[in-house]
């Protein structure tokens, strides 16, 4: 298991990433066209979704303790996908951003106690957030190369 420090710096390090990709594209490059029906805003505002819920279900576990919190992610996706579309391009790349920061933030203010247990029970959250973003990030990079 990785430390929180290990974490917390990959987590800062993949921050980076798409703050640096997303400040240089166009309206017309975060409109671009990937698989499956998304657009790259649609991404961003997709990691955004999945961060926002780390930050609320960390929220709600620090009043009430970590438990399960199960979700067919797959359904999610499909149920927001619509909604992810529908938010213009540029405030979706500002929103992934803004909830990246605010999830890294709270992430790396964790106490010990809660990052093992939200490790060990809260596994439907995973704290190390930059790999989601790693593996959104490559498929956008790889659509804007290929256009």
């Amino acid at each position: 298991m990785d430390t929180i420090d290990e974490i917390i710096n990959d987590n800062a390090r993949e921050n980076a990433h798409p703050m640096q990709l997303v400040e240089g594209l166009s309206d017309e490059e975060l409109r671009l066209p990937l698989e499956a029906g998304w657009t790259v805003s649609a991404v961003l505002a997709h990691l955004a979704f999945w961060d926002k819920r780390a930050v609320t279900l960390i929220g709600r576990w620090k009043m009430e303790g970590v438990g399960p919190s199960a979700m067919d992610t797959d359904v999610v996706n499909a149920a927001t996908r619509p909604l992810c579309l529908a938010i213009p391009p540029r405030q979706a790349a500002t929103l992934a951003m803004v909830i990246a920061n605010e999830v890294d933030k709270i992430i790396a203010g964790l106490a010990p106690e809660m990052v093992e247990a939200i490790q060990t029970k809260g596994t439907t959250v995973k704290l190390r957030r930059a790999d989601h973003r790693r593996t959104h990030l490559g498929e956008i990079e790889k659509a804007l190369l290929y256009r």
